[in-house]
């Protein structure tokens, strides 16, 4: 019993730490433009700081953003995108309720990597993004996580590929 308890012990410890970064870090970095226009991302990768935010938001924020990076990377060069959550605010569904509006915010660092030459960063974006709650209704009974995510995949197309993804509508969880 003694041997297993260090064991269990690194265990828990390696199950509630929040995630090392999967980002280098460094200055912002703009993609060079031929590769801006013919690169299409293949894996993403997720790290966060210790964020209070629901168990699925990794694979929510994930899904969004490589959602959004389908759409406006749609060229024939890989590459794969690191993101780093350093931060995750959300409206409270009372607030919106109260006041009628809100503001979501995600503060990330994305870096787009070439796997084909052993990772090199050719791009670096740190973002902070805000997007509004939507009034009372979208406030309450939207998915607060997927609204803000899907407007970090949006801000990060227009950063890196100059492009949104999608036009505004009611087909987007996000309003603009």
């Amino acid at each position: 019993m003694k041997t297993l308890a260090p064991a269990l012990i690194a265990a828990a410890l390696t199950a509630t730490a929040a995630c090392a970064p999967v980002v280098q870090g460094g200055p912002p970095m703009d993609l060079p433009p031929g590769l801006a226009e013919t690169a299409q991302i293949g894996t993403v990768y997720m790290s966060s700081d210790w964020l209070q935010v629901e168990d699925d938001f990794s694979d929510t924020f994930v899904e969004e953003v490589d959602e959004e990076m389908q759409m406006c990377a749609y060229g024939t060069y890989p590459l794969d995108l690191r993101l780093h959550v350093e931060d995750v605010r959300r409206a409270g569904r009372l607030g919106v309720a109260l006041n009628g509006d809100g503001v979501h915010t995600i503060r990330a660092t994305a870096e787009l990597v070439d796997p084909r030459r052993d990772n090199l960063i050719v791009g670096r974006y740190p973002l902070v993004v805000d997007v509004p709650a939507g009034g009372r209704v979208a406030g309450i009974f939207g998915d607060r996580q997927m609204i803000a995510s899907e407007a970090f995949g949006r801000a990060l197309c227009d950063a890196a590929f100059a492009r949104n993804p999608r036009r505004p509508g009611p087909h987007n969880a996000t309003p603009d």
